[in-house]
């Protein structure tokens, strides 16, 4: 007998097979299993019975059903199409049925509405577009409590100087507290990922700092694509200056500044690093004051990231 060909993509969750149920990698289905995490996450997140509670990926809906029993309401968004008909049919002849709202499609493309909270299990390939996504979202919301890949979690949270820290730290700390509330196991779920996960909690920070986050977004693109090297040695690169130049005379034309003769975009650049003293300063080491520091000296002298 020839061997049956199994799509690695796929796997079977064993207490939905009877179902029918294939999990898909490619949409990061990792199904939590331990009811004691579940409930931690829950409780991590003090859900009060007035909140309308956000979940990404509610899967089988494990998670779904302790907030159901919380909340006021539980918006799930859903991108698999079968496991919102395991959903419906899960709640459909329990009370908490009219409590739950089921979004089906990609919630990176979708607008969200207003929630209060957001609890979930979130596929780990959207990390990270979630999470800005979630921080730049208004009004605001209360916190967020989400499960995360382990090196993600410690990548949200590093300081200026640790091997993890990057964009996604600097980010991150602009616009939210972060704190890592439990260690969780790959065997929790399953299909076991490869890797261990954390639960994390973030808190918008309300008000958000005064800044345009287009160009802010735009100026640690630019330092990060090195972060060990100075900024002087940065801003040298002549792609770099291209685009700056490129903006800072759109800037100079919209605000009727006539350029002088011969003018020479890397001598303004290294004019305004020497200003704030941040030649020979680094990204990797730098904090979030440090780049704020940087990028209002450059908008100053009109030069723009955005």
């Amino acid at each position: 007998m020839g061997k049956i060909k199994v799509d690695k993509k796929n796997r079977i969750h064993k207490s939905v097979e009877k179902h029918g149920i294939m999990f898909n990698k490619n949409f990061g289905q990792h199904i939590l299993k331990n009811p004691a995490i579940i409930t931690g996450m829950v409780d991590k997140a003090s859900v009060y019975p007035s909140d309308i509670v956000l979940e990404i990926g509610p899967g089988t809906g494990n998670l779904t059903a302790k907030l159901l029993e919380k909340g006021k309401r539980v918006l799930a968004y859903e991108i698999d199409v079968r496991l919102v008909g395991e959903l419906e049919k899960r709640f459909l002849s329990t009370p908490y049925h009219s409590k739950l709202e089921i979004k089906v499609g990609d919630v990176l493309k979708s607008e969200l509405p207003f929630f209060n909270i957001c609890v979930a299990n979130i596929p780990y390939q959207i990390s990270s577009p979630l999470i800005f996504k979630l921080l730049l979202h208004r009004p605001f919301f209360r916190c967020a409590v989400l499960m995360v890949q382990k090196e993600f979690a410690y990548r949200l949270i590093a300081k200026p100087g640790e091997k993890l820290y990057c964009r996604l730290s600097i980010n991150t700390q602009l616009l939210a507290r972060v704190d890592i509330l439990m260690k969780v196991g790959k065997n929790n779920f399953k299909p076991p990922p490869k890797v261990d996960s954390n639960v994390v909690r973030i808190e918008p920070k309300n008000p958000p700092p005064d800044i345009n986050f287009k160009e802010w977004d735009g100026f640690t693109r630019i330092v990060f694509i090195r972060k060990n090297k100075q900024l002087s040695a940065l801003f040298k690169q002549t792609a770099v200056i291209a685009v700056l130049e490129k903006n800072y005379r759109s800037y100079a034309s919209l605000n009727n500044i006539a350029l002088p003769p011969g003018f020479d975009m890397l001598e303004k650049i290294n004019s305004v690093l020497t200003e704030v003293n941040a030649n020979n300063l680094r990204a990797r080491t730098m904090d979030v004051d440090d780049f704020l520091k940087v990028l209002e000296a450059f908008n100053r002298q009109g030069i723009h990231f955005s």
